[in-house]
């Protein structure tokens, strides 16, 4: 008999987990969150009054940027939604669940700076010899070959890695304000009327028999051709006349 390991989604944990234990020690996520802890975000933190309810941290929101950007991820939707479904996202945001107006209304807020604080983490992991950080490279490539021969490592040639990150940064932010202009979609479009999960399981079982119906019905029409078929050749043969079409030779037989 076959023996599996139990797959058990409903067992709570007896203690709360901690998010600490869900990445590897190595994964992109810790390397964005170390990296924006030792940035100074004064310009960004004086100008929360602190009045009303309590808000984000800027540096949790600036480490959902960086990540969700360096790996392809520009939407504030899709990063609102993947801190719900992504472990990283999750890590990145405490398991904390930042709306998506929240997210974009922070990076509206404070577009120059996080411009300059992205770069300033792409610089510190060019530094670090990191040649990638998410797909966005580190390594000066677009640079000309001629403008970085003899170059490797003077101060004109960091800045002109450094104004090449900049770009980069600028065209990713761009990409995030397009990507919130438009609707996103995730491949599945769930009817308000089946989000919960007992409404699904009843809609999923409504929709077998549906299609066992359905099956049931052209076996039926299926059979009753068929049968017509064979009605029809056994008439022929009674009249002496040989039968014509496909499977004729096989009723014969």
């Amino acid at each position: 008999m076959s023996r599996f390991i139990a797959v058990d989604r409903d067992t709570a944990y007896l203690l709360p987990p901690s998010v600490d234990e869900w990445l590897p020690q190595n994964h992109l996520a810790r390397f964005v969150v170390e990296v924006i802890d030792q940035l100074d975000l004064s310009e960004l933190t004086r100008q929360y009054a602190g009045r009303g309810s309590d808000a984000y941290h800027p540096a949790m929101l600036l480490g959902l940027l960086v990540y969700g950007y360096a790996t392809g991820l520009h939407s504030s939707r899709k990063i609102e939604r993947a801190c719900h479904d992504s472990v990283a996202m999750r890590f990145i945001a405490a398991n904390t669940q930042p709306d998506h107006d929240s997210i974009a209304t922070f990076r509206r807020r404070f577009l120059p700076q996080i411009e300059a604080l992205f770069v300033q983490v792409l610089m510190l992991a060019r530094e670090m010899k990191c040649l990638k950080l998410g797909a966005i490279a580190l390594d000066g490539t677009k640079i000309a070959a001629n403008a970085s021969k003899h170059s490797a490592l003077s101060w004109e040639h960091a800045n002109r890695i450094e104004a090449q990150l900049r770009e980069e940064v600028q065209l990713l932010l761009k990409l995030a304000e397009d990507s919130d202009s438009r609707p996103v979609g995730d491949g599945l479009d769930v009817p308000a009327e089946i989000a919960r999960r007992e409404q699904r399981l009843a809609a999923l079982a409504q929709a077998k028999d549906k299609i066992r119906q359905r099956a049931a019905e052209r076996h039926a029409v299926e059979s009753q051709a068929h049968e017509a078929k064979c009605a029809k050749r056994q008439a022929q043969r009674e009249a002496g006349k040989k039968p014509r079409g496909p499977g004729a030779r096989a009723a014969i037989e």
